[in-house]
């Protein structure tokens, strides 16, 4: 049985809300014929969708055979409309190239029916409605009611309970009309038709029932259920539910669908010809575009790729953001105050960049850490790192010591910017070292360096996967014109440009030119002249004879006993020779230029070797006599003798008394002497706190300004005026520590030639004397404060000698 309850239907339009159906409440028998009439709008059309599953209903509720349909899904739906649904429309909704029994065939096709079953079911159908000769013919070659009588046939051929027809005598004469509905009426006998009609006559001739519609509410009902039909249909549906649930969901085989598809396409050749012209059209630049997409995204990803391997993105233990300091400058380019366009006002730049540069924070990089999170990425096979890496390479602080012989026979560092800052200061009275000293200690330091590294002879090449000593990446950049890529990691490699050719420097430090020849080009550098030359070449035998040696840092360092420190071997002739004939041979197994496929490579000529070979020099490092005296004394510097400085206050109070004591004891009279006369010359701290607290009560920030700048200009050489403008723009807080800092100093040096003055009247042997005797007077506190001031430390620090002797974790 068939009942909606309470059913409404709203269409959202331009706004507002349309209502279709404003609470339908019917029941229907399992066979009855029913006709919807009522005028165009009030919802006839809307109703019959609604029953048969072509549209979802607003509110209440559609019950099929005692079953609610609120809960259905789709493939619910869709066999409902299947099995249990049969529609007939007014415009027949026939397939034009398939032929009558095809059409009839198709209402089958999703129900799974075998082809056999179908071509017999859709017969039986096409003979009820009176067409069993016609079923060769297509719709075309038809009159209008027999094509709606085919559309019948479609309607019942699938044995539905329910059929639906909608205006289906709307495009029929009366006549035609007539019979038409004579066969819809014989179907009522066992099923429920439901029709939707304007035409009150043909309802009332041929409908059993009459339920009249009016702005989407039944308004009269010619024969609704009573209570005893109501009951039995209950019975009916229920036994009819439990059939429900045996048939099978909508499907359509795959040979059914495929030939359904090919017969379209046969039958309809020239859109079928256009359609794959303009498909094919359509494919080609889709696969042309994809073509010169990938094309595209490879040599960007080749040109990244062998880019980033001759400058790659280095991580360093210290980072300065530079992005900042730039942002900062284009900053204060601009105007920092406001004033009248009255007069010429000066833009502070250099001042404001200076401090921008100043006030530049240097942060920490965990590297350990960092290289712990790469190698774990770099093993796990579903990682995205592991895919985007091409190679990883790991630097640490060592100095790779590389000597030659030159063919004067002269031994020297083979090394380009080493013998350059050597030339400019030998020839050119050019001192280039204190130059990259105040480089390496600005906060551009970092980017320097950096640079530096790319511009080096000697480079470690990019290590491969899996303890292979080349990357792929180098192998697809270089070409091996001679011998072959190292495999040990005594073996090095040199790089020459692609026309086989070095600059005069790299060949210089390799030994290939004289210092004589070095020494002509710089005086025709100097004199402005021209200089005649001649082309020289070696043979890759003469090249692969050279002879490198590389001499490791803890190596250069031997102990004196005389001294009781490590001096450096180097420095003489004889130790430089020693150091040199026992140092660690390089063999040079290959040469090797750009490839002609490479995109991005180095632009001069350099000596690559092998991860292997910093490791060897690690680990023999950590093995040497000079790095284990360095650590069993972390206190001593060893290349000195003296203390390292308690820069970051890990050294206890108790142990600088116990050293400055010792220290004291260890001095000769006259040591102790002046060592009596620099405590004494040290004011207390209250003492000077009292002096500067005292100072500055009485004086105003004028009074500051005009101490402070004589000070200044008289310090830097610079005019007043600019000193001036400086300190007056300097905020009161600056101002005041930068004038403590003056007065402080200037206490201490008048407190000391105070005490000297006084002290200058005793002997050595009495300065000596009261040392001793105030020795053991002093506190701890006194005697750390003392350790602070008197003694002499070192100017390096223990981490970097150890640095210095090539010693680092790796």
């Amino acid at each position: 049985m068939l009942e909606l309850k309470n059913i409404t239907k709203t269409y959202p339009a331009a706004g507002e809300n349309v209502e279709a159906l404003r609470g339908i409440n019917l029941q229907f028998r399992n066979s009855e014929f029913v006709s919807i009439l009522g005028p165009s709008g009030c919802g006839k059309t809307t109703m019959l969708n609604i029953i048969g599953g072509l549209d979802g209903y607003t509110s209440g509720d559609l019950i099929i055979n005692g079953t609610s349909t609120k809960e259905y899904r789709d493939r619910d739906w869709d066999a409902y409309r299947n099995h249990s649904v049969g529609f007939v429309f007014q415009s027949y909704n026939l397939i034009p190239h398939q032929t009558v029994l095809t059409n009839v065939e198709l209402a089958l096709t999703l129900s799974g029916v075998s082809k056999k079953e179908r071509r017999m079911r859709a017969k039986e159908a096409l003979e009820k409605v009176g067409l069993a000769d016609q079923l060769r013919k297509k719709p075309a070659e038809m009159s209008g009611g027999q094509m709606q009588r085919v559309a019948i046939a479609r309607a019942i051929v699938n044995d539905p309970d329910i059929i639906l027809a909608d205006e289906p005598t709307g495009a029929l004469d009366t006549e035609t009309s007539m019979q038409v509905l004579d066969i819809l009426k014989e179907i009522a006998k066992d099923r429920l038709v439901i029709m939707v009609t304007h035409n009150p006559d043909l309802a009332e001739k041929y409908s059993t029932r009459i339920v009249k519609m009016l702005d989407g509410r039944i308004i009269d009902d010619s024969k609704p259920l009573t209570t005893d039909e109501v009951k039995n249909e209950t019975v009916k549906a229920q036994n009819k539910s439990k059939d429900e649930h045996k048939k099978k969901k909508p499907s359509m085989s795959f040979g059914t669908s495929f030939g359904l598809s090919l017969k379209n396409l046969f039958t309809k050749k020239g859109r079928t010809v256009l359609t794959s012209f303009a498909g094919s059209i359509g494919i080609i630049g889709i696969a042309l575009i994809y073509a010169v997409s990938h094309g595209t995204t490879t040599f960007i990803d080749t040109v990244q790729e062998e880019t980033l391997s001759s400058y790659p993105l280095t991580i360093e233990s210290q980072n300065v953001d530079v992005s900042t300091l730039l942002t900062t400058f284009m900053g204060k380019a601009q105007s920092i105050s406001e004033h009248e366009n009255d007069a010429i006002y000066q833009k502070a730049m250099l001042y404001e960049m200076m401090n921008a540069m100043n006030s530049l924070e240097t942060s920490e990089n965990d590297l350990q850490a960092f290289r712990n999170y790469i190698e774990e990425q770099r093993a796990d096979e579903n990682s995205k790192l592991n895919s985007a890496l091409a190679g990883v390479q790991y630097t640490y602080d060592t100095d790779l010591h590389i000597y030659t012989q030159n063919v004067d026979g002269t031994i020297m560092r083979s090394d380009t910017e080493t013998m350059t800052i050597e030339l400019m200061k030998k020839y050119a009275d050019f001192d280039m070292s204190s130059m990259l000293a105040m480089r390496d200690q600005t906060v551009m330091g970092n980017v320097s360096s950096g640079i530096a590294s790319s511009m080096k002879l000697w480079k470690e090449m990019l290590p491969g996967d899996n303890g292979k000593l080349v990357n792929d990446v180098t192998e697809k950049q270089y070409d091996v014109i001679y011998g072959s890529w190292p495999t040990r990691y005594d073996e090095i490699i040199l790089f020459v440009d692609e026309n086989n050719e070095i600059d005069d420097m790299t060949l210089y430090a390799l030994g290939l030119k004289s210092e004589e020849e070095m020494k002509m080009l710089m005086d025709a550098a100097l004199n402005g002249a021209t200089i005649d030359y001649e082309i020289k070449k070696w043979s890759y035998e003469e090249i692969f004879n050279m002879d490198f040696r590389t001499i490791l840092s803890s190596d250069c360092y031997t102990y004196d006993e005389k001294t009781g420190i490590y001096t450096d071997l180097r420095d003489t002739e004889a130790g430089l020779k020693y150091l040199y004939d026992n140092g660690l041979t390089l063999h040079v197994v290959g040469i090797a230029k750009p490839s002609e496929t490479s995109i991005a490579t180095a632009t001069r000529s350099w000596i690559g070797y092998t991860s292997k070979l910093t490791q060897y020099i690690i680990e023999h490092a950590n093995n040497s006599e000079a790095v284990k005296t360095q650590k069993n004394d972390a206190a001593t510097d060893i290349f000195t003798g003296l203390p390292f400085k308690d820069s970051d206050g890990t050294v206890s109070t108790e142990k600088k008394a116990v050293d400055f004591k010792d220290y004291i004891s260890s001095l000769d009279t006259a040591g102790k002497a002046s060592a009596y006369i620099k405590i004494m010359s040290v004011p207390s701290e209250d003492t000077v706190k009292q002096f500067v607290s005292g100072t500055l009560a009485n004086m105003t920030r004028a009074d500051i300004e005009a101490s402070i700048i004589p000070a200044v200009a008289e310090q830097t050489g610079m005019d007043t005026e600019t000193i001036s403008e400086y300190v007056s723009s300097m905020s009161d807080e600056d101002l005041n520590e930068l004038f403590t800092k003056g007065l402080v100093e200037q206490y201490k040096a008048q407190y000391a030639a105070q005490v000297g003055q006084k002290l200058s009247v005793m002997t050595t042997e009495q300065l000596a004397y009261a040392m001793d005797m105030a020795l053991d007077q002093y506190s701890d506190n006194e005697s750390a404060i003392y350790y602070d001031e008197i003694l002499e430390f070192s100017d390096s620090t223990y981490e970097d000698n150890l640095i210095k002797l090539g010693c680092v974790d790796l």
